[in-house]
């Protein structure tokens, strides 16, 4: 398993993969160096610089996340989440068939190794209110915002 790290406005991000495919993405503080870019994470670390750079909506990389068969499931349903949207917890469980699931589903979102890329951040609550990430709701909204159609300006 390959690792690169890449400096983004919510972290450092750690992209892990191989050449089955990405296989995880996590964003934490602090400091990474980097000398060298692994070959089998070049694409997917040139599509995050993109996305964060405002350039790349979606995402055109070979995944390869490990889970079970209903996180994999809950996962797909996710990349149906277009650039820009939200969703919540319960639609979702709609959407999968079985409104009864809804803690499933959530705790399948939160179990996510592949945040950015399958968009488990554009799952809100139903009331709308910023719910559970594990990155941090700071990082969650950022992302939000940072993927709005509608830029909010600032008044200070």
């Amino acid at each position: 398993m390959e690792t690169v790290y890449l400096q983004t406005p919510i972290g450092y991000a750690e992209l892990k993969g191989d050449e089955d495919g990405l296989a995880s993405v996590t964003v934490f503080d602090g400091e990474k160096q980097m000398d060298v870019i692994p070959e089998v994470l070049e694409d997917a670390f040139y599509q995050f610089s993109e996305y964060f750079e405002g350039k790349r909506k979606v995402f055109n990389l070979k995944l390869n996340p490990q889970g079970t068969a209903f996180q994999k499931r809950v996962w797909n349903a996710l990349l149906e989440i277009p650039y820009g949207k939200t969703t919540s917890y319960l639609e979702l469980s709609k959407t999968l068939g079985d409104v009864k699931a809804i803690r499933s589903v959530a705790s399948a979102n939160g179990k996510n190794p592949l945040w950015i890329v399958i968009p488990c951040h554009r799952v809100i609550g139903s009331n709308g209110d910023l719910t559970g990430y594990a990155g941090g709701l700071h990082r969650k909204k950022w992302l939000i915002e940072h993927e709005s159609p509608v830029k909010q300006q600032s008044l200070f």
